[in-house]
């Protein structure tokens, strides 16, 4: 459940005026890809392709062209990438994660995101690591508080 919810949660930020790239979009794909369901791996896709549409249309008045499929795989990527974490998820690997759903793959992109994006690229990394880290983190963190709440209960009892 947490995962659908970390999804609509990058849905709408993507939304909010002003967040400069930094968003959790790769975030919740990768947590989605190590904690929802395999079959519904069709759902935050959806999501994020659904997003950039409405954004690219009526926000940015941008047309939608070829591009945005390169955008759109690598948002499968990111999902893939989860995957990987789905029995491993200590914090080594999922920051490398974080990392590598940050940075284009091939060299071209790499000097294409230099050149376009440099400004963008310190808060897309910062978000990545941030939204993850948390993202990952919140099902411990959840669980620590309820056994320790139930332990209250019982010594009080």
């Amino acid at each position: 459940m947490l995962a659908y919810l970390f999804v609509v949660f990058a849905f709408g930020f993507r939304f909010l005026p002003q967040t400069l790239g930094f968003t959790p979009v790769a975030a919740s794909l990768l947590f989605f890809g190590a904690r929802g369901e395999k079959r519904r791996m069709w759902i935050p896709l959806a999501l994020m392709v659904t997003s950039d549409v409405l954004l690219n249309t009526f926000r940015y008045a941008y047309p939608l062209t070829w591009d945005l499929f390169v955008t759109w795989a690598w948002y499968a990527a990111i999902l893939w990438l989860g995957t990987n974490l789905r029995e491993n998820a200590r914090p080594l690997r999922v920051i490398g994660a974080a990392l590598a759903s940050s940075v284009p793959i091939t060299l071209s992109g790499l000097t294409v995101c230099y050149s376009m994006g440099l400004p963008f690229f310190r808060r897309g990394l910062e978000s990545d690591l941030l939204f993850t880290c948390v993202m990952f983190a919140a099902p411990g963190l959840v669980h620590y508080f309820a056994r320790a709440t139930k332990s209250d209960h019982a010594a009080a009892a």
